[in-house]
């Protein structure tokens, strides 16, 4: 059973230039998440770009690194593309997709999710944390899916997980069949809403900061 993990990191961020690479206390953004793989009990660890820089940051912390063709690193790319042309060249049974926005993720919560794959009931697994209800507005100041004359109370509406994007995964099989990131049977893996947090603002990556020292 060969277990692999692919991060996907473009060149070519546009909230925060260089994104995947900037400094985070010190260090590269990405280097957190290959540093969870590679303390997890994947058996690979692998970057996908088409950036020679980042390539070359990915190879310093420990990285296998697969060239991505530029036409799927476009700002509009499909991830599941980059996953699908991941798996026409390297060999695995279960891929583990994780962002690289995700710094705050560790081995732990990757190896909760093998576990699971582990046993054969599920072809998916992914990372999640759990919301309660709060007012929803539209950016033209509408109401999302609730009245103000009919507002809930927090503990009326029952809570839902969200994905926090950190890490997906699924069986070969299932990737190519669905050519999605999960499908079939899934199950997820609760992580707190103080390690879900993810980069793609300055702001967030400031309170990150804080929150890794």
């Amino acid at each position: 059973m060969k277990i692999v993990t692919c991060i996907l990191a473009r060149g070519g961020s546009k909230g925060i230039p260089r994104k995947n690479i900037i400094d985070l206390n010190g260090k590269p953004l990405l280097s957190y998440t290959i540093g969870a793989s590679i303390n997890s009990n994947v058996n690979e660890t692998w970057v996908s770009t088409e950036d020679a820089e980042i390539k070359k940051v990915a190879l310093s912390y420990g990285a296998q690194v697969i060239d991505r063709p530029k036409e799927l690193a476009e700002d509009f790319s499909r991830n599941e593309d980059s996953l699908l042309d991941f798996a026409n060249h390297v060999d695995f049974d279960i891929l583990v997709m994780i962002q690289a926005t995700s710094p705050l993720l560790t081995a732990k919560y990757i190896n909760i999710g093998l576990s699971k794959m582990l046993t054969g009931q599920y072809d998916s697994v992914f990372s999640v944390c759990r919301e309660h209800w709060v007012p929803r507005w539209t950016l033209d100041i509408q109401p999302v899916s609730w009245s103000p004359y009919h507002r809930h109370h927090r503990q009326e509406v029952p809570e839902q997980f969200i994905e926090n994007g950190a890490f997906y995964i699924t069986s070969r099989e299932a990737l190519l069949e669905s050519k999605l990131r999960y499908s079939g049977k899934m199950d997820v893996v609760e992580m707190p809403f103080s390690e879900s947090l993810q980069v793609d603002n300055l702001d967030e990556l400031k309170v990150i900061s804080k929150l890794l020292k």
